[in-house]
C-alpha cells in the first residue's frame, strides 16, 4: 500500500542509493557499523505506525527477542541494535537512520552547514559531494512533519523507539 510516508521513504532511499553509487569510495557505512547509532531515538507517529505494523507481522519469537533487547539496551545505544551492531528493524528504520552517513545540509543559526558521519568523506569533506548528493535535512524533516500531522500526529509529538520496541 502506498502512503505519503512510504513515498518519502522511497525518495530518501533513492537519494542514498545515488550517493552510494557516485561516492562509494568516500563512504565507510556498512553492516555492523553503528557509529551513528549511539543515541536513544524518538520517532514520529507515522514512523512509529510503520514500525508497529512491521513488528505485528513478525513471528512471536522475533518480536519477543526485539523487545527483550530493547529493554536491556545501554542508554547510549539505539534500542534496535543487536549484539553485532546490526539493526533489528532495518526494513522499517526511521528516516534519520536511513540518511545517516550521507552529506547532510543543516542550519546552524542562520548559516547552512554540510556535515556527515566523521568516517565518511574523510579525505575531501562532505561538502565535496556532488550538489545533488547533499541531503537537505530541513526539507526532509519538514516533509515528515507535514505527513505526520496529516496522519493525525500532534506537532512535535514523538515516540521513544525503545518503548515502542518493548511494547511491540
Amino acid at each position: 500500500m502506498s502512503t505519503p510516508y512510504a513515498a518519502l521513504v522511497a525518495k530518501v532511499d533513492a537519494f542514498v542509493a545515488r550517493v552510494e553509487a557516485r561516492h562509494a569510495a568516500d563512504l565507510r557505512c556498512g553492516p555492523g557499523c553503528a557509529t551513528c547509532c549511539h543515541a536513544r531515538l524518538t520517532v514520529t507517529g507515522v514512523e512509529a505506525a510503520a514500525i508497529r505494523a512491521w513488528l505485528a507481522a513478525q513471528p512471536v519469537a522475533a518480536r519477543a527477542a526485539i523487545a527483550a533487547a530493547a529493554a536491556t539496551a545501554a542508554p547510549d545505544r539505539c534500542a534496535a541494535l543487536d549484539a553485532d551492531d546490526r539493526c533489528r528493524i532495518y526494513a522499517v528504520r526511521p528516516l534519520v537512520c536511513r540518511s545517516h552517513g550521507v552529506p547532510i545540509r543543516l542550519r546552524q543559526g542562520s548559516l547552512p552547514v554540510v556535515t556527515s558521519c566523521a568516517l565518511n568523506f574523510a579525505a575531501r569533506g562532505p561538502a565535496a559531494a556532488d550538489a545533488d548528493c547533499i541531503l537537505d535535512q530541513e526539507l526532509v524533516s519538514t516533509t515528515l512533519g507535514v505527513i505526520d500531522r496529516a496522519a493525525g500526529g500532534a506537532p512535535a509529538a514523538r515516540v521513544e523507539l525503545a518503548a515502542l520496541l518493548i511494547s511491540g
